[in-house]
């Protein structure tokens, strides 16, 4: 996946513009990620922030909306494609400052492109 569709939900996956995600469960290929606590639809880089409660000592995620694999809005669901160990390794999200820090956004952005991704994913 490239840096710059890292940060674009996938077609397919179930997206809906003007939906909200917030407080739906975010769950990875090995298990529950936390929950959707805020999503940035409103910028180019779009991702969702994601508070993984005890699993990571309560800490946040940054993650963009390409890893988005899934959306199911009657079970209130976001499925991500990545291993919850992919997603606690990226680079750590502190502040929402870091939302506006290009150097941070980039690192994230180039982490996610590297992992592997679903056979389906052309480009």
């Amino acid at each position: 996946m490239s840096t710059d569709r890292v940060w674009s939900y996938r077609p397919g996956s179930g997206h809906q513009e003007g939906r909200t995600l917030t407080g739906f469960k975010v769950a990875a290929a090995d298990g529950v990620v936390g929950h959707v606590d805020r999503q940035a639809d409103d910028t180019p880089l779009r991702h969702l922030i994601v508070d993984t409660g005890v699993w990571v000592f309560g800490r946040s995620l940054l993650i963009p909306a390409g890893m988005v694999t899934g959306i199911d809005m009657a079970a209130r669901l976001v499925t991500v494609g990545c291993t919850r160990e992919e997603a606690k390794a990226a680079p750590r999200f502190k502040t929402d400052r870091e939302t506006l820090d290009p150097e941070y956004l980039s690192a994230v952005g180039a982490y996610y492109a590297t992992l592997p991704h679903d056979s389906d994913e052309s480009g």
